[in-house]
């Protein structure tokens, strides 16, 4: 079996910044931090494979309500703008239970490379 810890993987979640300015605000989720993000789309009644990964981390940004997350045995529903810490190693998957596509942003620590994906199940018999 490969390495694939590369990169630095954080135990766990890092600090979100929240900044005000005079136009309003933002919540900084990395700075200056090597990491992949990625905005990811479920269509309604499908869902991801649940999987681990041995080289990143990740937090997972709701974007759209009704998204259901995975993560090791808790299975849960969330809304626009819950945050999601997917630590190292841990099984998780992302699900479309609604009638419209659900998106969750993605901000992975460590090194992001499909070769480190271990699915446990899979619709799609990947």
């Amino acid at each position: 079996m490969s390495n694939y810890v590369t990169k630095p993987i954080p135990d766990d979640k890092p600090e979100v910044k929240f900044v005000s300015r005079p136009w309003g605000t933002f919540n900084q989720y990395a700075n200056n931090e090597d990491c992949t993000v990625s905005l990811m789309s479920v269509l309604p009644g499908q869902r991801l494979s649940l999987q681990s990964h041995t080289g990143r981390a990740e937090l997972w940004i709701v974007i759209d309500d009704g998204a259901v997350v995975q993560v090791g045995d808790n299975i849960a529903e969330y809304k626009a703008g819950d945050e999601v810490w997917i630590p190292a190693n841990e099984r998780h998957r992302l699900s479309c239970n609604g009638d419209k596509p659900v998106r969750v942003l993605e901000v992975a620590f460590g090194n992001w490379q499909q070769d480190d994906i271990k699915r446990y199940e899979d619709d799609y018999t990947r």
